[in-house]
């Protein structure tokens, strides 16, 4: 008997079919079956090309480290906003409830009035430039076709990516000259809300070494009276009790209480001194710890650069200088045109209504193209 091609096509196809019905009887689960192609796309992704090197290695092996942090720390940026909230408002408590009223009947009224205009002005400064950074979108770029240039394609977006443009895993999404994500903000740290976040951490931290200076004798004064109702509450005197009574706690015959007499001291005032201490021990630790980032922000300012920036030029000069040649920043203007274009000082009356006040104007450029010495240098001489 011939056996035509056509009946032996028919065969193969019969036979597939069954096969393939048996093996979806015996299917994984489909939540087992992503994990294990999730695994297949990471491990394939470790030679996708041959640019591979150990940083994308890295990053592919610890692929699912990154997405876990990167989502709690998206759904903790609330909490975290409600802990700054919460934090100043209890130094506003006590500064208004506590130490005003020192203040007020002890200081001169020079005194007074430095530290009632002083305080009040840094307040504001820090609720202003906190509420701006948290709300002000740091930037995106546009997602429709434009002509406007770009320097890569985002490997997650798949969109072009313009010059120190960076994506941010948090937020899901490119960031225009992004610095970085702020989880004490909720928001990224881009192009629109750079100055903003530096500005709050500046004033936060002048108000902390504010209230950590001017309080430094309260603090002590504080805690020498807190050690000082120790020593009180262990020497108070009184009827002892004796014998089995002082095991049951039960006292002498005929005795219905102790007689002794009442502390030198109130519960007010306790809690006055605790309070005291707590303000200071918090306004010196967030003093350090933001003044040494506010610091380090300010050199990168300075050198025109984010904190992004820093790595990407730290390895395009040790790249360079294997060939013997020199890098050089093309985003650096200069240390004082680099503060200006920050801060977005054009004048010197700028310095005053838009550093030293409150001042919701727009930074310099739109963050997808970037001039060079976009500012004169003799607009404020040095």
């Amino acid at each position: 008997m011939r056996c035509s091609p056509g009946s032996v096509l028919n065969l193969l196809r019969s036979g597939r079919m069954r096969f393939c019905s048996r093996r979806g009887k015996s299917r994984l689960p489909l939540w087992l079956r992503k994990i294990w192609a999730y695994m297949r796309l990471l491990v394939q992704s470790l030679c996708f090309n041959t640019l591979t090197d150990s940083d994308v290695v890295f990053d592919s092996i610890f692929e699912p480290v990154f997405w876990t942090v990167d989502y709690v720390t998206r759904w903790f940026g609330l909490v975290f906003v409600c802990l700054v909230v919460i934090l100043t408002s209890s130094i506003l408590v006590i500064a208004y409830m506590v130490l005003l009223p020192l203040v007020l009947n002890t200081y001169s009224p020079a005194w007074i009035a430095w530290h009632i205009c002083y305080g009040h002005w840094n307040l504001i400064m820090i609720a202003f430039h906190y509420y701006k950074a948290a709300k002000t979108s740091p930037g995106y770029p546009p997602t429709e076709k434009n002509d406007r240039p770009f320097v890569s394609v985002c490997k997650k977006c798949i969109m072009p990516k313009p010059a120190r443009t960076h994506h941010c895993g948090i937020c899901n999404r490119c960031i225009l000259k992004m610095d970085h994500h702020c989880p004490w903000l909720n928001n990224c740290v881009g192009h629109f809300n750079h100055r903003y976040f530096f500005s709050f951490c500046l004033f936060m931290t002048l108000g902390c070494v504010y209230c950590s200076i001017s309080g430094r004798n309260l603090f002590l004064d504080a805690y020498s009276a807190l050690e000082r109702f120790k020593h009180l509450d262990l020497e108070k005197p009184g009827i002892p009790v004796t014998g089995m009574g002082l095991l049951i706690g039960l006292l002498p015959s005929g005795q219905t209480n102790f007689h002794t007499p009442a502390p030198s001291y109130t519960f007010k005032d306790r809690m006055i001194h605790k309070s005291i201490i707590y303000m200071w021990v918090l306004t010196s630790t967030v003093g350090v710890a933001l003044g040494a980032l506010t610091v380090w922000h300010a050199v990168l300012i300075s050198r025109g650069e984010t904190s992004i920036d820093r790595h990407i030029n730290k390895k395009e000069r040790q790249r360079l200088a294997a060939w013997g040649k020199v890098y050089r920043n093309p985003f650096n203007y200069g240390k004082l045109n680099n503060w200006k274009v920050f801060l977005g000082v054009e004048k010197r009356s700028h310095w005053v209504t838009r550093v030293l006040l409150p001042s919701g104007h727009p930074p310099y450029g739109d963050g997808l193209t970037w001039d060079i010495f976009p500012v004169r240098k003799d607009l404020i001489p040095v």
